[in-house]
């Protein structure tokens, strides 16, 4: 295995959840080298790529589908503070979690159907609505394992801005 490779594939191991363009950035590689890399650790079996809401993640093989997921939602700041604070506080109505989180309330809707979309969350079918982790054990400890990179908040801080705007 290349040197080159060989460093991608322990980047990721060891930070479950990286998207592609932070590959390129934390290990300085061009874009058609990280791109050729990963297809051949994919094609290795060394990781597999698990593709999130327009962005594509990177992992060991070692982690199921809905782990693959909720680590990539978790690299999401506003994603990772609605999970968060379900851990810590249980089922909770969406305008509570918006004004803790002191975010819209469209913003918190759209997150929580996104979450539930990827079996993250779930909503009661009762009025009113609440939500709670689909998998409360194992999402505290897949909080443990990840932490989002400043690039990663940034993005997520400028489109809540914009969502504030309109």
């Amino acid at each position: 295995m290349s040197d080159t490779r060989d460093r991608i594939r322990r980047r990721v191991h060891a930070t479950p959840g990286l998207h592609f363009r932070r590959i390129g950035r934390e290990l300085d590689l061009a874009t058609g080298q990280v791109q050729y890399h990963l297809r051949r650790l994919e094609r290795e079996g060394a990781i597999v790529e698990e593709p999130v809401s327009g962005k594509t993640h990177y992992f060991a093989p070692s982690f199921e589908p809905w782990e693959r997921r909720t680590i990539a939602f978790l690299r999401r700041e506003t994603a990772r503070g609605i999970i968060v604070r379900l851990a810590a506080d249980g089922r909770k109505r969406p305008p509570e979690l918006a004004a803790e989180l002191e975010l819209a309330e469209s913003t918190i809707s759209w997150h929580l159907s996104t979450l539930a979309e990827h079996d993250v969350v779930e909503k009661s079918a009762a009025s009113p609505m609440t939500v709670s982790l689909t998998r409360p054990d194992r999402t505290t400890e897949l909080i443990d394992v990840v932490s989002p990179s400043v690039s990663d908040r940034l993005v997520d801080r400028f489109l809540r801005t914009v969502d504030e705007m309109l």
